[in-house]
């Protein structure tokens, strides 16, 4: 039986068309990012983010904070847009944070093709470095986000965070979508 060339690669592209989809991201912040009483870290993430974004100078001459920031920025763009538990959230949330990602990456020198899991480490490494004063330790955190060379430049840049107007506004539409998805829960259990 002979098969011509065009019935084969149909063929083939049937079948790759039928493989698995690729598993949807996950990332999860490390312990020492909970904050206290707050309880859910999704939500402390989207408070202490909205707020660090919407006034940049809470984070002037504190790279630390930044690198936290940032770190959250990280885990929202993730967490708020796969659903799970956060599925109701208004869907422009995840596309103004994947927005807002790319020009925080683009702005510090970050690769854009860094895992999201890669960058949260690095940038929770590297802000508890610089706590302890180690800015050698901090740029080594961040050596997985820049590659050879790029971590001098991003510590530089997180000392003196530059302007990112995509984060602090898809930040701010994710607190205010949080504070309608609270309002309406909270309008819901009065009914009942």
């Amino acid at each position: 039986m002979r098969f011509s060339l065009a019935a084969l690669a149909t063929g083939l592209l049937l079948t790759a068309g039928c493989a698995p989809m690729p598993p949807p991201e996950s990332v999860t912040l490390p312990p020492s990012a909970d904050s206290p009483g707050v309880g859910d870290p999704t939500r402390g993430a989207i408070l202490a983010s909205s707020y660090a974004f919407g006034r940049p100078s809470s984070l002037a001459g504190d790279p630390a904070a930044a690198a936290v920031a940032l770190a959250q920025l990280e885990y929202l763009t993730v967490e708020l847009g796969f659903g799970g538990a956060w599925r109701d959230m208004h869907p422009l949330v995840s596309t103004e944070l994947r927005q807002a990602r790319a020009e925080a990456r683009a702005a510090l020198g970050f690769r854009q093709e860094a895992s999201p899991q890669v960058a949260v480490d690095s940038l929770h490494g590297a802000a508890a470095a610089l706590r302890q004063g180690d800015r050698a330790t901090a740029g080594a955190r961040l050596a997985a986000l820049t590659g050879p060379g790029g971590a001098d430049a991003a510590l530089a840049r997180l000392a003196d965070l530059p302007p990112l107007p995509r984060a602090a506004a898809a930040t701010a539409r994710a607190r205010d979508a949080l504070n309608r998805r609270d309002s309406n829960r909270n309008r819901l259990e009065l009914r009942f």
